[in-house]
């Protein structure tokens, strides 16, 4: 899933519904910056969490 994200695309941690919609920030190496609206700035490690992107937002 790492090469399908790039910096501007908005997605959801699928275990975090709370956090709510997320923008990435970064993608370097396995490392994910996401800033959720609800949970602010998070790095996130794609081998253990498969972000969603979220199309309809």
């Amino acid at each position: 899933m790492i090469s399908l994200l790039e910096p501007g695309m908005i997605v959801r941690h699928p275990d975090r519904p709370d956090w709510g919609l997320g923008q990435v920030q970064s993608v370097i190496g396995g490392r994910v910056t996401v800033n959720f609206e609800h949970a602010g700035k998070v790095v996130i490690d794609s081998k253990h969490v498969f972000l969603l992107p979220d199309f309809e937002a």
